[in-house]
């Protein structure tokens, strides 16, 4: 690691930390999703969405302590783009989780429960990450392991589109179930973006 002349602003540490926390929220509640009766799914979906503004709160924390800090602890582009995916990552669960309920679907296609499992990993393994910012150490077994769970992700995915198409469901039942799984998919491929970056933050820091 780069021996450093100026101090640093450590917050950002924390908050990236809070933000990846508040995704684990984001993914146990995915998870009690899969459980739940059509009448449970709302209530579920009004804490999803209060973790979700929570997620936005940290953002905006983030965003407003880099505006305002003249010494950051890495470059500015990476700290905004690791935010914003973080970011982004609670945005597409929160979404799954009100399409559900909005489209009022009954019952999950066979393999939601295995994204949703990927999903609920990534969350464990980047809120465990995150601390670990503070002295890039023991990051890479997470970026590389992130990335292969993405890998699964995409498979699984797949295989949850041919389902779709074997002609069991109608036309519009097809449109409502894709979109939901396509919208799980581009959080795994969030995960992956903020595995990405933190590798990028830990290369200009070696």
């Amino acid at each position: 690691m780069r021996f450093r002349l100026t101090p640093r602003e450590t917050s950002f540490y924390d908050m990236f930390s809070a933000s990846a926390d508040n995704i684990v929220t984001g993914s146990k509640l995915l998870m009690e999703l899969l459980g739940a009766d059509s009448s449970a799914r709302a209530e579920i979906a009004e804490r999803m969405r209060a973790a979700e503004h929570a997620g936005d709160d940290a953002t905006h924390a983030i965003f407003h302590q880099l505006n305002s800090s003249f010494i950051t602890p890495f470059d500015r582009e990476d700290i905004y783009n690791l935010a914003s995916s973080l970011d982004d990552i609670m945005d597409f669960m929160e979404e799954a989780v009100d399409l559900v309920v909005l489209y009022n679907v009954e019952e999950l296609p066979k393999g939601v429960e295995q994204q949703i499992e990927v999903l609920s990993r990534a969350a464990e393994l980047t809120a465990e990450a995150m601390p670990h910012l503070r002295t890039m150490t023991n990051l890479t077994e997470y970026w590389i392991e992130v990335n292969r769970l993405e890998n699964q992700a995409d498979q699984i995915h797949r295989k949850l589109l041919a389902h779709l198409f074997n002609g069991k469901y109608d036309a519009i039942e097809v449109l409502k179930l894709k979109q939901i799984v396509d919208v799980l998919e581009e959080a795994a491929d969030a995960f992956e973006h903020v595995a990405n970056t933190v590798e990028t933050i830990a290369v200009k820091e070696s």
